[in-house]
């Protein structure tokens, strides 16, 4: 006849009063430590603020907008983010001095856009002062892509225009002709010209040599200079505080 047993066993881990006395006695093994799992720690959510607004790029906004519809505040400073990196996206950007001829200057200089500020080099081939000059604008135009430049022979511009004259930059914005310096000397000479020189005296005379952050802010101090022009009309034309309150709030 079979002989049945049963082994009852606890959980695992659980030892007997009487192995427990054994191990304080030395004649066990010390007992093995039970398995745990790591204690539950949740996921920490990022904080979606406006701080997290400015840091996503277009694409990234567009994706969260359910995780701003509740809250009115981010889900307006979202969209007016998203509109801000379309209108920068949107900004002619060019990167290098473009060599023009003179039947292209009208369509290349003068109507360029009212948006964009164009520097041009009057210049000829073998000159030195010239070919100082040249080399910083090519360094300048990379590294400001918003900002136009362009480069045209002197006598290809303006026929019969002294070579005693060059090197001449024109500076054109919105169809007029602004600025314009002749030789190097504004730039400090031909032993000191240097592309910082060169920038520092284009920046004088406008936005030309900015960083994109410098030109994003450029672009919002512009929108801030039209939003008060805009009150200051309102107020002249008798609107009341109402009115004025909920255009700067746009």
């Amino acid at each position: 006849m079979t002989d049945y047993h049963t082994v009852y066993k606890g959980p695992e881990g659980e030892t007997t009063q009487w192995e427990d006395i054994q191990r304080r006695l030395g004649n066990l093994p010390p007992k093995a430590p039970v398995w745990k799992p790591d204690p539950y720690t949740p996921e920490v959510e990022a904080v979606r603020d406006t701080a997290w607004v400015e840091e996503r790029n277009e694409a990234e906004l567009q994706e969260a907008e359910e995780a701003f519809e509740d809250d009115r505040f981010l889900e307006k400073y979202r969209q007016q983010r998203i509109k801000e990196l379309q209108a920068a996206a949107a900004r002619p950007r060019f990167g290098s001095v473009e060599l023009i001829r003179g039947n292209e200057f009208v369509e290349k200089v003068t109507n360029a856009g009212s948006d964009v500020w164009v520097v041009v080099h009057l210049f000829k081939d073998g000159h030195t002062a010239c070919e100082l000059l040249q080399q910083c604008l090519d360094e300048l135009a990379a590294k400001y892509p918003s900002t136009k430049f362009v480069r045209i022979i002197s006598t290809d511009a303006i026929p019969k225009y002294p070579d005693a004259n060059l090197p001449t930059i024109l500076l054109y914005h919105d169809t007029r002709c602004l600025k314009h310096a002749v030789g190097l000397g504004q730039f400090g000479g031909p032993k000191r010209i240097t592309p910082e020189q060169v920038a520092l005296v284009l920046n004088s005379w406008g936005p030309l040599c900015l960083s994109p952050e410098e030109d994003e802010e450029q672009a919002q101090q512009a929108q801030i200079k039209a939003m008060v022009a805009r009150m200051v009309d309102k107020k002249a034309e008798g609107g009341d505080d109402e009115d004025e309150s909920s255009d700067f709030e746009d």
